[in-house]
């Protein structure tokens, strides 16, 4: 049984455009719709990667995001403030006049950490959250 295809339309900034037609013409891909199903399978499994981070976890959330976005500094020290408890610590980096990286070091439960990271990637201004946990001594 043949699978019904459904036509979408997508409004893209060119430069985010530019950068995905590179990549998949570099990994071969027959078209721009292969790609983005592709990429949308990806999405749906960290989704679901994601909604199994339960128990006590340590881990990592990085973040780029430019500074410049009024408000969004203080929105971020909020979140982070609320999620005290499991944060460890973090490191602060300025990557030019207006992008930095944050790395922040957790231990908590683990769908509080997803919580917190949900929360980041939420805020316009946030450009990168990337989510890594393991089960504390868990050999990886």
């Amino acid at each position: 049984m043949a699978k019904e295809l459904m036509r979408i339309g997508v409004s893209l900034p060119e430069n985010l455009l530019t950068k995905f037609d590179k990549i998949i013409e570099k990994r071969g891909y027959s078209s721009r719709s292969e790609g983005i199903r592709d990429s949308i399978r990806s999405y749906i499994a960290h989704y679901e990667w994601m909604g199994d981070v339960k128990g006590r976890r340590v881990g990592t959330i990085s973040l780029v995001y430019d500074h410049t976005k009024r408000g969004l500094a203080n929105s971020l020290t909020d979140i982070q403030h609320d999620y005290s408890q499991m944060i460890k610590s973090s490191i602060h980096i300025h990557l030019d006049h207006s992008n930095c990286l944050e790395v922040i070091i957790l231990d908590g439960e683990g769908e509080d950490i997803k919580s917190l990271a949900e929360k980041l990637m939420s805020l316009k201004g946030v450009n990168y959250v990337k989510l890594h946990t393991a089960p504390p001594g868990e050999k990886i």
